[in-house]
């Protein structure tokens, strides 16, 4: 990996690729850090102490903490993405769209900004009143008239907020390195892991109660995890094809093997962002509510409060959704009767197996067994942190969610090496007239 940004920043035309994202990046994070008016900063960074916020912090690189003009970041485009991918099965017009080649997808693009925008001033909205109902609003803002004031400055900067970081990574897209979603993604994830290690950090070495072998332990089995994740990232079942041969005119087509190549983590990290999204739902709801965890709840308070993080109730239902989830996506990803057709058309045929129905039948076995591997890696990984909070007694490290966040890192950096390596590859070949 290092080698390959080594030898990209060597290439001019790269580098000044690498620059623009890294500006952009500077942005983002500046973004991140700005304050919207009306809020108190003293008092929300103060009882920035739930699981809602906890969830969101990764997400957002802590623009929840200040009340910041990004606090939103790039969440409302990643529901409105995952909305629309699941509409594309239900919606015809969507199928079509998907189908039409790159107009369709610039028109789904633009669908998802719509989506992405709605979302975001929804979200901005929930936001605002859980700042007014939990007291973190300036003492200016008293009366209807500045309460409507404040309402819509508020609710207009975040949603503002949330379609300029859009807008960025489409910037990244078009005049940086690519994936720019992603890479705002992995920078607001990155910039948590300073407050990471200083939470790790005073629970195994400092204060009057230090826990280093427990600690210790984390590292290393996160340092296991990190390198199991490529490995498991890279990994994939190759089903050979042999073509027949064909003679058309003097030329003779077909005659050899290829393979197709299915994916063990075929959905990536998208079950898991989709399944913590709908759990983080009751958490968000207590949110708003003045007598959750106290004498006075009421049942359903108390119902909602199981599905916090650090709860191993939690962590069933989360490996049960992951793994629901990532067969969801295989099936929208993958139409075994569609590969084996076009297989069939080609000329080709999996050895052993006859064209048609039986090739049909036997890609669903395969993938519905390596989805099945698939489901259960990205569960493991996903619940590994809580059950180590739990079983080791280190909920106060708040690694929860670190699992999420390793998948998502790995992910983006392979990625973003694969970008750069096929951006060189594309520099240093020589055409036919040279």
């Amino acid at each position: 990996m290092l080698e390959t940004i080594k030898n990209a920043w060597s290439i001019v035309e790269i580098r000044k690729k690498i620059l623009f994202t890294l500006f952009i990046i500077l942005i983002f994070r500046i973004g991140s850090v700005m304050p919207v008016p009306f809020v108190d900063l003293a008092s929300l960074q103060a009882a920035q102490t739930n699981d809602f916020f906890n969830y969101l912090s990764i997400l957002t690189g802590g623009g929840l903490q200040y009340g910041a003009i990004f606090a939103m970041s790039v969440t409302p485009y990643i529901n409105a993405s995952i909305i629309l991918q699941l509409l594309t099965v239900a919606i015809p017009y969507l199928e079509r769209l998907s189908k039409e080649g790159e107009e369709g997808r610039k028109k789904i693009a633009q669908i998802t900004r719509y989506a992405a925008v709605l979302l975001g001033l929804v979200q901005g909205t929930a936001y605002f009143f859980y700042l007014k109902n939990s007291g973190h609003l300036v003492d200016s803002v008293s009366g209807v008239g500045a309460e409507i004031f404040a309402a819509v400055v508020i609710i207009a900067a975040f949603t503002a907020g949330s379609a300029l970081v859009m807008w960025l990574g489409e910037q990244i897209d078009v005049k940086g390195i690519g994936n720019g979603i992603s890479i705002i993604l992995f920078a607001g994830i990155l910039s948590r892991a300073p407050d990471a290690f200083a939470s790790m950090w005073n629970t195994g070495f400092a204060g009057d109660n230090p826990k280093p072998i427990p600690v210790i332990a984390i590292v290393l089995i996160f340092l296991l995890v990190i390198g199991f994740v490529v490995w498991m990232t890279g990994a994939e079942r190759r089903i050979p094809i042999q073509y027949a041969k064909r003679v058309v005119g003097r030329k003779q087509y077909g005659g050899q093997n290829s393979h197709i190549p299915f994916k063990v983590n075929m959905s990536g990290v998208m079950p898991i962002i989709f399944a913590s999204s709908i759990l983080m739902l009751p958490t968000m709801i207590l949110s708003f509510s003045k007598t959750a965890g106290t004498a006075d709840a009421k049942t359903w308070e108390k119902v909602l409060q199981l599905f916090s993080y650090q709860d191993l109730f939690y962590a069933v239902v989360y490996f049960l959704l992951i793994i629901g989830f990532a067969y969801f996506y295989a099936q929208i990803q993958y139409n075994p009767v569609e590969i084996a057709n076009n297989i069939r058309k080609n000329g080709g045929s999996v050895p052993g197996i006859r064209p048609g129905k039986p090739t049909s039948d036997y890609f669903a076995k395969i993938l519905s067994r390596i989805t099945l591997l698939g489901a259960l890696f990205l569960s493991v990984i996903a619940i590994l942190p809580i059950l180590i909070g739990n079983i080791g007694g280190l909920a106060e490290l708040n690694i929860a969610l670190g699992g999420t966040s390793i998948l998502i890192m790995v992910g983006v950096a392979l990625d973003t090496v694969q970008n750069l390596e096929s951006q060189m590859m594309m520099r240093h070949y020589k055409g036919f007239l040279d």
